[in-house]
């Protein structure tokens, strides 16, 4: 039997559309900095994709900056400004911020000064999704692009970090979306690619490919595709509570990305969980996949006020756009029953 991928928010599956533009990037030779025709014609790619990525994110062209992914994004836009963020953030984010705005019981952060503040989108492991008061310095938008609505420029952000394999793009790609006018120093220096705010050349493959998953993406939010993989999260939720009652839901008050279920089975420790899954052919996660791995409890669910005993025993269950019934359900089968082993084992 195939196995079962529940990780989206770690990482989503190579869409067709990114694939094919990639291939069609690699038979483009040339270096887009140079001026003859080859180069050109690399440049173009480029200026294209930048061109479909503001358009998928409510911006405009010369807003968008590509980098590496989110991390780089993260500490380009964030190095050396002091910025107050909350102890949900992502790690890429929270490496640069203070851990100074509150965070309630159901994951949703106050943010008392917009302008001296940094605050996601949508939280990866639980899904909570903020309400962004206008004036915000900047928000980690990686989670929430293309799987809720979102326009950079009716947000009121001065900058925007975003990763494309999050979305179906590939690897190793992605931008800080930037409000005109808004002060940024280089740190990778050397060249005057990207304006001047990122050297290096770019990464043409790869900005084609997040280019192609930025539409497609779109196009999927705009069909109401999420809507489906909502009413799928929600029959698998309901399916491991008839297995064991006593689950605690992370988040489940507030507003939540369509795909994403964190709960926890007290006792149960969440990459043990991980493990079992993992023997039943199925993927999920313990949380953020740049912290899983770690034996220590989610900070985030820390940060919303559970003890210590629950935040090491919570997974983290993502769906994504190709997700089927049959899949969940089986999830949910799998899982009640290594829960109900677990119990008689500590009985």
């Amino acid at each position: 039997m195939s196995r079962i991928y529940l990780d989206h928010n770690a990482t989503a599956p190579l869409r067709a559309q990114a694939r094919e533009a990639m291939i069609a990037a690699m038979e483009v030779t040339g270096n887009p900095s140079s001026v003859h025709a080859e180069g050109r014609a690399a440049k173009a790619i480029i200026e294209r994709a930048r061109a479909d990525i503001a358009e998928a994110a409510g911006a405009a062209s010369a807003d968008i900056v590509f980098v590496s992914g989110a991390t780089e994004a993260s500490a380009l836009a964030l190095e050396g400004r002091g910025l107050d963020g909350a102890a949900i953030e992502h790690d890429a984010v929270a490496a640069w911020v203070s851990d100074a705005l509150p965070v309630d019981a159901e994951g949703r952060v106050t943010v008392a000064d917009p302008g001296r503040s940094v605050l996601q989108l949508a939280n990866s492991e639980t899904g909570v999704i903020q309400d962004l008061p206008s004036g915000l310095a900047c928000s980690d938008i990686t989670q929430g692009f293309g799987r809720v609505p979102f326009a950079f420029d009716w947000s009121g952000l001065d900058m925007a970090i975003l990763s494309a394999h999050k979305f179906g793009g590939p690897k190793g790609v992605g931008a800080l979306i930037l409000r005109r006018g808004t002060d940024l120093a280089a740190r990778i220096r050397g060249g005057g690619q990207e304006m001047g705010r990122r050297a290096g050349t770019e990464n043409v493959i790869g900005i084609a490919g997040m280019a192609a998953a930025a539409r497609a993406a779109q196009r999927d939010l705009e069909d109401g595709v999420w809507d489906r993989v909502e009413t799928l999260r929600d029959m698998m939720e309901r399916a491991v509570e008839s297995a064991a009652s006593d689950l605690i839901f992370a988040g489940r008050g507030a507003a939540r990305l369509p795909n994403t279920s964190c709960f926890a089975a007290r006792g149960w420790k969440g990459e043990t969980q991980v493990m079992a899954m993992d023997l039943a052919g199925i993927a999920i996660s313990a949380g953020s996949a740049c912290s899983s791995g770690k034996v220590r409890a989610s900070r985030v669910l820390t940060a919303m006020g559970y003890d210590s005993d629950v935040a090491q025993s919570a997974i983290r269950v993502s769906l994504g756009v190709e997700t089927t019934e049959d899949q969940v359900l089986r999830f949910a089968q799998a899982w009640g029953s290594a829960y109900r082993k677990m119990r008689a084992r500590a009985a």
